[in-house]
């Protein structure tokens, strides 16, 4: 990134290219003589579902002196405009008393304008713009309190505090957005490849990825399926799957073992050159410490542990106890659960026992 490109404070802030306006009027640009706190979030964020309760106090208390607080949502994921709408407004719905503009950037301005060039990779992430059309601070939401009275007062932007705050904040997370760029491009590198089956050049690009960030689920999960299951590269391939495995029992990283689960027993990969007796043998190990860790869960989360290992159980011919997995799974679970949940259960239950 050019540093003639770089966004930091005291730089004049980029126009808004909002796609939509999901609440409030549409605002075309920053109008002079307000100070605007501009917040990028996301439905999926938990911070920013701590952080919005913030924001509409802000917005209620400064109201008067000029302020207007923007949320914009530039990273949903989403098939279309209209889905993305309607998913922000559904996410919405939990703030009763929202009283500032929201909108959606799904063309990636939001992102080129703001985010990258100031290095922003996190969400919630806040842009303060001053009066003169300036940017006063960037940050974590949760420091607002702090600055806004004095941006307000014109202390802040130029003083010591606020460029050592400016400093700080830029060699924490230059480091993450240059890694960031670099799993991009790595990212892009795997998909083109995968699209033309070229699998040697998509292996490339994944170990490329792995030395990168060694923690990235994504790559590792990656890593192992194309040698198992696209490659079918099994002395390769064995020994990966089972780094990802003791990796997930070492950081107790609960979504890595389901990873490497769903490598083994998912119904969609075809097993048929994967030898039977590595591959049961691995997922008795597996299964042995997903249901270890399943007793210390609450109701839910333990149905979700027992559908998964039950898959094992039968896959292995052992349908009794996958039976009585699926039922334990079941007794607790009274409504319709979260996410289906139960209505999974039952369905696999009936498939297990041969009923409809």
């Amino acid at each position: 990134m050019e540093s003639n490109k770089i966004l930091s404070v005291e730089s004049r802030a980029p126009a808004l290219e909002v796609r939509d306006w999901v609440r409030g009027e549409a605002l075309a640009s920053f109008q002079p003589d307000r100070v605007y706190v501009l917040e990028f979030f996301g439905t999926s964020c938990d911070y920013c579902d701590e952080a919005m309760p913030d924001l509409i106090e802000l917005q209620e208390i400064y109201k008067d002196r000029g302020v207007e607080v923007v949320a914009v949502a530039a990273g949903e994921s989403a098939a279309s405009a209209d889905e993305v709408r309607s998913q922000i407004a559904a996410w919405l719905a939990q703030f009763p008393e929202l009283n500032f503009r929201v909108g959606f950037d799904d063309t990636g301005a939001m992102d080129t304008r703001w985010m990258d060039p100031s290095f922003s990779v996190e969400i919630p992430q806040t842009f303060v713009i001053d009066r003169d059309g300036y940017i006063a601070f960037i940050g974590e939401p949760d420091k607002l309190h702090d600055v806004l009275p004095q941006v307000l007062d014109g202390t802040w932007r130029t003083s010591a505090q606020a460029q050592a705050a400016e400093r700080e904040r830029i060699a924490e997370d230059e480091p993450k957005a240059r890694k960031k760029a670099l799993r991009n491009q790595v990212k892009a590198k795997f998909a083109a490849a995968e699209k033309i089956e070229d699998w040697k050049t998509a292996l490339a690009a994944i170990e490329e990825g792995v030395a990168l960030d060694p923690d990235d689920l994504l790559f590792r999960q990656q890593h192992v399926h194309l040698l198992l299951h696209k490659m079918h590269d099994m002395q390769t391939g064995l020994p990966v799957l089972r780094q990802l495995i003791r990796d997930g029992i070492n950081t107790n990283y609960k979504m890595m073992l389901e990873a490497a689960f769903f490598e083994l027993f998912d119904p969609a990969h075809d097993y048929s050159q994967f030898p039977s007796v590595e591959r049961f043998a691995i997922g008795k190990e597996l299964s042995e410490h997903i249901l270890a860790q399943a007793r210390l869960q609450d109701d839910y989360d333990r149905a979700v542990s027992y559908l998964m290992v039950a898959a094992y159980y039968h896959a292995s011919g052992n349908k009794d106890r996958a039976v009585e997995l699926l039922e334990l799974a079941l007794q607790p679970l009274d409504g319709p659960g979260p996410d289906g949940l139960k209505d999974d259960l039952l369905q696999t239950l009936a498939d297990y026992k041969g009923e409809k």
